[in-house]
């Protein structure tokens, strides 16, 4: 990737969920649709459409092209609000599932506001997800923790991508909701430790406890 290029705010989020997934989407241009992007796309086809509109005090611009020139990031925000009675602005993202565990939505939530902070010269204390499966707004506070969290993501996205590197697979239960899963194949790429258990128990030039190996081995792989 060349220094003038501009990260694609999206594959931080990408980043988040999976090293290895962000690689083979922005580094090796792979890409399967499935029934989970196809329900996304579906979703997103009324907030994709560039406009505007106001109710009240509230003025509402969907796909709003963000970029920043100092984190190196562009990005298209699905629902940007503003709510002129208190002045506030805030960036809204519409995801298909669910709350989640990890924090890969909120970072890239999180990357569109500091976009917005920086061309508007503001400080924005919060956003929104809009999650399909619950159909309601989750509030997200950009805290400090949040934003170094971005911050970080944001450095190690860019070396990824400057790299050209591809992450090691590591099978975990996200790749069941992976689309790129059979371009990935984790399950046969991540490391297969019954085989190395099998292995290193027929060596003949050593003695093993069996269960101090599979201690070790179980440990290694937590």
């Amino acid at each position: 990737m060349n220094e003038d290029e501009l990260i694609n705010i999206s594959a931080l989020q990408h980043y988040a969920y999976c090293p290895r997934q962000c690689a083979l989407i922005y580094n090796y241009e792979l890409w399967q649709d499935d029934w989970n992007t196809a329900v996304g796309t579906m979703l997103h086809s009324k907030v994709d459409e560039p406009g505007k509109e106001k109710r009240k005090f509230i003025k509402s611009f969907r796909s709003l092209k963000v970029y920043s020139k100092r984190l190196n990031l562009a990005g298209v925000i699905d629902l940007t609000e503003y709510d002129s009675a208190n002045k506030l602005y805030y960036p809204i993202e519409y995801k298909k599932g669910k709350p989640k565990e990890h924090k890969a939505d909120e970072i890239q939530l999180c990357a569109y506001a500091l976009c917005l902070e920086e061309i508007l010269n503001i400080h924005i204390e919060y956003g929104y997800i809009w999650y399909f499966e619950i159909r309601q707004r989750v509030q997200i506070s950009f805290t400090n923790e949040l934003r170094k969290l971005t911050l970080d993501t944001i450095n190690t996205v860019k070396n990824l991508l400057s790299s050209g590197d591809l992450p090691a697979a590591i099978y975990n239960k996200r790749c069941k909701n992976c689309s790129i899963h059979d371009l990935c194949t984790p399950a046969a790429t991540a490391k297969d430790w019954s085989k190395a258990y099998i292995d290193a128990i027929y060596q003949p030039s050593q003695i093993i406890d069996e269960d101090d190996h599979i201690e070790e081995l179980l440990n290694e792989e937590s």
